[in-house]
């Protein structure tokens, strides 16, 4: 209930206006049956702009620490994103992140729609990173169809209360052709079949954002940025 009282009622709507959403490509969305978007992560409000294009219930992987905030504000975003559905994962553990990967198959076995940015956090200078194989680890085994997206112009946004002042969009959504896994049939459970499927989907977004891509983790970046200061 909550989900669509927030889509349609009250942060949709602030949000379509402020951001200057415009979508392409929603005709690649499976009209039924479960899917996964797999998108780029340049801003934090990326995720309302991918779910409004989409006319079914989407859900998100998002970080385990935005569950567990401190303060108020903390503590309402973290009940916002239980309320409406979304699943925690720690990016950085592959051992921590089990649980949302499975918690992701049983929302696809049920037909769902099951969102995950594959960098496993914000980009931290608007390039895309690399990719880590969550994804294809979901979507191998299964079947189910991987649509990339590509998210521009959420990185330029200002909320209020930001420094610099407001700015509001455009910001586009692209969502394109769903990727053709029948070359890894048989290899469900294959590594490097993984890896595969998941530098080919970060190829796909970054056709559709025009953003440079870079052979390293997003965290990796981070832990060079704090070694350097």
């Amino acid at each position: 209930m909550w989900y669509w009282f927030f889509k349609f009622v009250g942060l949709g709507p602030l949000a379509w206006w402020f951001l200057g959403l415009r979508w392409r490509g929603r005709e690649n969305l499976p009209k039924s049956g479960p899917f996964i978007l797999a998108s780029n992560h340049i801003a934090f409000i990326d995720p309302v702009g991918i779910s409004m294009g989409v006319p079914r219930k989407v859900i998100f992987v998002a970080k385990s620490k935005y569950y567990s905030g401190k303060g108020i504000g903390g503590r309402l975003l973290g009940w916002f994103l239980s309320a409406i559905g979304q699943v925690p994962i720690d990016p950085q553990s592959a051992s921590a992140a089990n649980p949302a990967l499975e918690t992701s198959r049983r929302l696809l076995a049920e037909g769902g729609v099951v969102a995950i940015f594959p960098e496993g956090t914000r980009s931290p200078d608007g390039r895309l990173y690399r990719g880590r194989t969550g994804v294809a680890r979901l979507a191998l085994p299964t079947g189910v169809p991987i649509v990339p997206v590509g998210v521009t112009g959420t990185r330029d946004v200002r909320l209020p209360g930001s420094k610099g002042g407001i700015r509001r969009g455009p910001v586009t959504i692209d969502y394109g052709t769903p990727l053709d896994l029948s070359a890894w049939a048989g290899r469900e459970e294959d590594p490097a079949a993984w890896r595969e499927v998941t530098d080919l989907l970060m190829s796909r977004i970054a056709g559709l954002t025009g953003q440079a891509q870079v052979d390293r983790y997003p965290s990796d970046e981070e832990t060079r940025a704090r070694d350097a200061a």
